[in-house]
């Protein structure tokens, strides 16, 4: 008998849609069922595939709730004998995010996959079928495990992938890590495997009602940068901080000596940069961390999850 592909849906521009052709930028995200888009596939017409609607969202306004579901759907279909992988169709403004998410939270030894599209589904230039196939192709082939993130025929560990551009097809890339994968043809060849993490922190880490996570907010070195914002922030009890530092996740005077307030007081906090590419490298002091290779983004879904963990 031969394992099935579980493809859930989120909405995103892979399911949206136009009033024109020509629209890629004026259309309705999420519009579209996920059976749909496995519809409208030829390649995937009477393969093994069981269809899900987790959500149906732009993916601008996801939200804990969501991914909490998400993730419990996702464990359920990875845990069936009967299951090769699983694909999320997903909207990519945020998809770096997710990705990491359930990268973190649960680090699957089967192929999860995460595809998405940049034109909508009405486009002349319509992205999301051949994504959408490359990302089951992947299932398919079974050599991949863990979370990725398949646009443009290159595939992106989850752990790593970040939106770079804003609107080429090709808008993703793994900052200064290369693609897991290619997909072409119906052919895959794997480069290397998808990096570990060092430990899932699991759904019950998660499995709390989402409106009590904690709350994460980005803050932002530049010129003049202060540290108002900060002190504001703590007027509203924010639980951590995430700076997006300039170059090597340098800080201004000011912004760095309200942090070091904030992280007295107990918000935790954590440094990256607003580069594109690089890590965090050293400067590390016992209150304010770096993030290492993980973009800002990222860096706040981290946090976010080691706060609850450690509840």
């Amino acid at each position: 008998m031969q394992s099935k592909i579980v493809i859930l849906g989120t909405g995103g521009t892979i399911a949206g849609t136009a009033a024109h052709a020509q629209d890629v930028t004026g259309y309705t995200a999420a519009t579209l069922s996920v059976q749909q888009l496995v519809n409208a596939v030829a390649p995937l017409a009477g393969l093994p595939i069981e269809c899900e609607e987790v959500a149906q969202v732009d993916s601008k306004d996801m939200d804990f709730a969501t991914w909490q579901r998400l993730a419990q759907r996702c464990d359920i279909h990875l845990a069936r004998a009967d299951v090769a992988g699983v694909v999320v169709t997903h909207g990519t403004d945020t998809l770096e995010e997710t990705a990491y998410f359930l990268h973190r939270v649960l680090a699957p030894a089967k192929p999860l996959v995460l595809t998405a599209a940049m034109r909508p589904a009405t486009s002349l230039q319509a992205d999301g079928p051949q994504n959408l196939l490359d990302a089951v192709t992947l299932v398919r082939d079974g050599r991949l495990g863990g979370v990725s993130v398949v646009i443009a025929g290159r595939a992106w560990a989850g752990a790593e992938v970040r939106k770079q551009h804003t609107h080429f097809l090709d808008a993703f890339d793994g900052g200064d890590a290369g693609p897991l994968a290619l997909i072409a043809t119906g052919q895959v060849e794997v480069f290397r495997p998808s990096p570990p993490t060092a430990h899932a922190t699991g759904l019950t880490t998660i499995d709390v009602a989402p409106s009590s996570w904690p709350r994460v907010e980005i803050v932002l070195n530049h010129v003049g940068a202060g540290g108002a914002l900060v002190d504001a922030l703590l007027q509203q009890q924010v639980d951590g901080l995430v700076v997006a530092g300039t170059g090597n996740g340098t800080l201004s005077v000011p912004l760095e000596a309200a942090l070091q307030r904030a992280a007295q007081t107990g918000v935790r906090v954590l440094r990256a940069s607003r580069c594109a590419r690089g890590a965090v490298i050293g400067g590390d002091t016992d209150s304010v961390r770096g993030a290492g290779s993980l973009s800002a983004v990222q860096a706040r879904v981290e946090l976010i999850l080691q706060l609850l963990y450690a509840r």
